[in-house]
């Protein structure tokens, strides 16, 4: 309108402009003669952030790139979406009772996690939950077309939410027959405009310690696969598009975190636009994004809330169209109204309280992010040039896996070192800490998620808090606990934090490559110990009375017996005790443990 007031252009023209280079040449008087280059900071995607960043780091990407303004990003900005697992024969009645309770308390949809999607029963959910009108997600592993079928029978008039049936990063079997699954869902569901059939799950990347680059490039690269498998005489590319929604993991790292999510749009246009697609259709994309597992603790669990409100800021901020938060002692503890309540509450502050739906893109403009936005980028896309040259994926799926076991190990390594600060866990413990969870079941669990960063440092903490429980009670039984593979240098380099300065040396330690770090614990004392995969798996299957040719027996973290038997079996078997020379397992032992 005409009588609108212009806003007056802001000038600050008492300040003269700063330039690059009079900022590090202040950055060298202020350091008094350090190297500036001690303030860089190298990430393991490979690229380096600055210590500072200036008006001219826009100059080199080009221009300020436009900010991201996602289709329906006004109002509530973003779906308040928790996550209900259903195990294997579970109808899924308690986690759909949960989930209503969460939709009546502030939660704006729910994703449920289906181990066996042929048992769930629907009915029981659209009574409690009516499908046609209720956000609502479900992740699947077989069966999705069967499962699809259902759901529209059920609610004829439509469905909203979204559908993860993702063979390529599951490892579902039989592929083929998985994408002819994939393209009837498509076909039977293309009508529905709020609902995504093709949800890809990088979760998985990110569950296994993939960089902020690894898990869009290998993202990606599904994506492409699809793309190029799905589409027929029946289904277009366009069609496959419009279907596809991106499920991605959250870490701590706040900046990397945001950074990743945008790269994530602009790859995604980049992408679309090699296969003949309009900016429209890249404009479509939807980001579900759930706090990952990897970067959860069982030891000092409370700082895991810390955690996922770190991962859901970066989220929210980063521009995610919904965001699941899992529960903070979801690792140890059964489902609970009052860890649920904290996780579902989190997002409702960032909305209610915090009002970060009221900013679309907030980071755009921001000389360090949108620099470290277009630093993922180039690293993400040259992840999936990689894969692409390789064959694409399935063809290439056994690079992908070996590269996230090496990133993930170099994380063990620099945790176990102390370069890597997992708080509570290698930093800042809390040395009184009681636990409310029984370790001795929390080892036996086959639930127990042993891929996570923290693993290693946390098992022999756990294993060493049941032998003293143990030697309280003064059982006259004995128990080998699997601290995992490839842990021995972790534990060394652990216990080298842990001496003083002048004792740190190189320690000749003769464990042999490959093998697996256990904990033999008597009424006596614990003993650190390594064996071979082969040794291991023999004795398991002596100590659970299981024949030595029952190729699916799978040997359980924890082992008990009594003590002569356990003796035996251990000498029979030739594992060694792990030594430090100077130290006896004793003195790794009480270090490791603070005494």
């Amino acid at each position: 309108m005409s009588d609108t007031p212009r806003p007056a252009p802001l000038s600050f023209s008492e300040f003269e402009p700063v330039s690059t280079a009079a900022w590090q040449e202040r950055i060298r008087r202020d350091l008094k003669g350090a190297d500036p280059e001690t303030l860089v900071w190298a990430l393991a995607d490979g690229f380096a952030v600055q210590p500072f960043y200036h008006e001219a780091a826009l100059d080199a990407l080009g221009a300020a790139p436009a900010p991201q303004v996602r289709p329906g990003a006004e109002g509530a900005g973003w779906l308040n979406v928790p996550t209900y697992s259903v195990g294997a024969l579970g109808t899924g009645h308690a986690a759909i009772s949960r989930a209503a309770e969460a939709v009546q308390r502030g939660a704006d949809g729910v994703h449920f996690d289906l181990t066996d999607a042929a048992s769930f029963d629907v009915d029981y959910l659209h009574d409690h939950l009516p499908l046609a009108g209720t956000y609502l997600g479900f992740s699947v592993r077989i069966g999705a077309a069967e499962f699809v079928e259902r759901l529209l029978l059920t609610a004829p008039s439509g469905l909203r939410g979204f559908l993860r049936f993702d063979p390529l990063a599951d490892h579902t079997p039989d592929l083929p027959g998985q994408l002819a699954d994939l393209r009837t869902v498509l076909r039977r569901t293309r009508h529905l405009s709020d609902f995504r059939a093709l949800t890809l799950n990088g979760t998985f990347f990110a569950n296994r310690g993939g960089t902020a680059s690894q898990q869009i490039g290998f993202t990606l690269a599904a994506a492409a696969t699809y793309l190029s498998e799905l589409p027929n005489e029946e289904l277009s590319v366009a069609d496959v598009a419009a279907a596809l929604q991106i499920q991605v993991g959250l870490n701590p790292n706040y900046f990397l975190e945001i950074a990743k999510l945008r790269a994530f749009r602009q790859l995604w246009a980049t992408l679309l636009h090699a296969y003949g697609l309009p900016a429209e259709a890249a404009a479509g994309l939807r980001l579900f994004a759930s706090t990952s597992t990897w970067s959860k603790t069982t030891l000092d669990p409370h700082t895991n809330l810390l955690r996922v409100t770190t991962e859901t800021m970066a989220a929210v901020l980063g521009g995610a169209d919904a965001v699941s938060v899992a529960p903070f002692d979801s690792l140890f503890h059964d489902p609970n109204e009052f860890s649920d309540r904290l996780a579902r509450n989190l997002s409702l502050i960032l909305r209610e309280e915090s009002q970060l739906h009221r900013v679309a893109d907030p980071a755009a403009g921001s000389y360090y992010l949108e620099t470290l936005t277009s630093q993922v980028a180039q690293g993400a896309w040259s992840q999936f040039q990689r894969i692409q040259a390789a064959g694409g994926l399935p063809t290439a799926v056994g690079m992908v896996m070996q590269e996230l076991h090496k990133v993930a190990q170099e994380q063990f390594q620099r945790i176990a070192d102390g370069s890597q600060v997992v708080v509570g866990t290698n930093r800042f413990q809390d040395p009184n800490e009681q636990f409310d969870y029984n370790p001795k079941k929390l080892l036996r669990s086959r639930d127990f998620d042993s891929t996570r960063a923290a693993y290693p440092s946390e098992v022999l903490r756990l294993a060493t808090a049941l032998h003293f429980q143990r030697r309280e009670k003064k059982r006259k039984r004995a128990a080998v606990v699997l601290l995992g593979t490839h842990t021995n240098q972790l534990i060394l380099e652990s216990f080298m934090q842990l001496l003083p300065k002048a004792e740190r040396q190189a320690f000749n330690v003769n464990h042999p490559e490959g093998t697996l770090s256990v904990l033999f614990s008597t009424p006596e004392g614990a003993t650190l110990m390594y064996a071979t995969p082969e040794q291991f798996g023999h004795f398991a299957r002596v100590v659970c009375r299981v024949r030595q040719d029952d190729a699916g027996f799978v040997p359980p973290h924890l082992l008990n017996a009594d003590l002569a038997t356990m003796q035996e079996a251990i000498a029979l078997f030739g594992f060694k005790e792990f030594s430090v020379e100077g130290y006896s397992t004793d003195d790794v032992l009480a270090r490791l443990q603070g005494r």
